[in-house]
């Protein structure tokens, strides 16, 4: 990550976003990509079929989907107009959001920035000044896609 806050991890896929520029490989972005929707709830868990992880990607990386390759594609495109926007909030901004977010503080930890720590009780990561200090990041709850989950 240089000076103005961008990320790099690969040439595979370059996205922007709240005027950041993040630069991911394949696996990476992928990864990411996928994770993002099982947190958001479209997804039930990450083991997707290769032509579904392209669809899913796609969908973030070019906020849309031409052509569908998957069972995936197909019910995101059918579908769109219940999806695209839940309650107000865009389902490509926050798959987006939670990409971007992720590679910030995965970079903030390697960095020595922030410290990571597994919270059981809300059964998510949390984020503290390893200095001691009050912690730097509160995750907001995101929206929800569980009513509109994809399932095979």
């Amino acid at each position: 990550m240089d000076a103005a806050g961008n990320y790099h991890s690969g040439d595979d896929y370059v996205v922007e976003f709240l005027g950041y520029r993040f630069s991911f490989s394949a696996d990476d972005f992928e990864e990411r990509v996928t994770a993002a929707a099982v947190k958001l709830g479209l997804l039930g868990g990450s083991e997707l079929e290769p032509e579904e992880t392209a669809d899913l990607v796609e969908l973030v990386e070019r906020d849309g989907l031409r052509e569908p390759r998957s069972s995936l594609g197909h019910y995101l495109v059918r579908h769109w107009d219940e999806l695209a926007l839940v309650e107000g909030e865009s389902l490509v901004y926050w798959l987006k959001k939670l990409v971007f977010r992720g590679a910030w503080l995965d970079h903030r930890v390697k960095e020595g920035l922030l410290e990571i720590d597994w919270d059981d009780d809300r059964a998510e990561f949390t984020y503290a000044d390893p200095n001691g200090g009050r912690a730097l990041v509160e995750l907001l709850p995101t929206p929800s896609w569980h009513e509109r989950q994809y399932r095979r």
